[in-house]
């Protein structure tokens, strides 16, 4: 007969008891089954917490450190957004921040600086060393400035400046601007579009892409910007809403890059670096110059090849 022993969720490795011997079942104290079950769901729905020690003078200079109680599942990115709640600067990039964790070996004098991950648990980092020999420090990571129009949020304002990472999505730069507005609307609410005043052209961001490295692709000379707008269709049922989607066609063999060239309108810049440019006006010479050299039944071969649909042409479209 086997008995269930509960282990302790934060050792570093999974034990395994079994306790399949008759005998030492027999020798054990019987205990009604009523009072292991409660004990067993106590176990269970016990939360122990603990105190950790966060300096954070990053984000002022008056703060040395702060005292909070969090639990051993409590995450990193869990901690950093406290401490910006508590300072009242929700309004910051989550993002740009991170923990660090300073190891002290006491005999050898050696101090080691880790930098954590933003799913790690800081609680149960700390149960690992002797009290007093870990630290806990709150540091920045590098960003950029990246300029919003957000009337669509509020009508008395035209822009804000945010200092997001460069890791930073369009949904959650949405977020952030919700907050600086102490608006309660959903994200799904809203889009950023990248706009391009000289070109007359807008392209919808995807929730997932990153505006910061979207703006690091503009030419200098673009006058470009993001624009927040409203999603007219947030309030429609899903069944009328317009789905873009691309159907699954078999693989063929292609060239290395040639999916890149599939990527959707989403993951590209309407803004051409200089490479690109570069690019298409050196293989527009070279096509000149091949055509000219060509004779002209080679030209009608080619014409008339070009007019027949490729099989690109039809990957966008799906039959019922």
């Amino acid at each position: 007969m086997m008995k269930h022993v509960q282990l302790s969720p934060y050792r570093s490795r999974a034990d395994t008891v079994s306790l399949s011997s008759t005998t030492s079942y027999g020798s054990l104290s019987p205990e009604p089954l009523g009072s292991r079950s409660s004990s067993y769901s106590s176990l269970s729905e016990s939360n122990p917490q603990t105190t950790i020690k966060v300096y954070a003078r990053c984000l002022r200079p008056d703060i040395e450190y702060k005292t909070l109680s969090i639990t051993f599942q409590t995450t990193c990115r869990e901690v950093v957004a406290t401490l910006l709640g508590k300072y009242k600067m929700k309004h910051r990039d989550p993002k740009l921040f991170y923990l660090s964790m300073e190891v002290t070996v006491r005999k050898a004098g050696v101090r080691t600086h880790l930098a954590l991950d933003d799913e790690a648990r800081p609680a149960v980092l700390q149960s690992c060393h002797p009290r007093g020999d870990s630290k806990f420090s709150l540091q920045t990571r590098r960003g950029g400035l990246v300029k919003v129009y957000d009337s669509a949020l509020n009508s008395n304002s035209q822009y804000k400046s945010l200092l997001i990472s460069a890791q930073t999505t369009a949904d959650e730069v949405i977020s952030l601007l919700l907050t600086c507005c102490n608006s309660k609307e959903r994200v799904e609410q809203f889009s950023i579009y990248e706009v391009c005043t000289d070109k007359e052209q807008q392209r919808k961001l995807h929730p997932d892409d990153r505006p910061l490295q979207v703006q690091q692709t503009w030419l200098p000379s673009s006058n470009c910007h993001f624009l927040v707008r409203r999603n007219p269709e947030y309030h429609l049922p899903l069944s009328r809403r317009k789905i873009y989607w691309v159907s699954e066609l078999p693989q063929t063999k292609r060239p290395l890059g040639y999916r890149s060239q599939l990527l959707s309108k989403s993951q590209s810049s309407l803004i051409t670096s200089k490479s690109q440019e570069d690019k298409k006006s050196t293989n527009s010479k070279e096509s000149s110059s091949c055509s000219k050299n060509l004779p002209e039944t080679s030209t009608k071969q080619i014409s008339s090849s070009s007019d027949k649909p490729s099989y690109a042409d039809y990957e966008n479209y799906f039959y019922i």
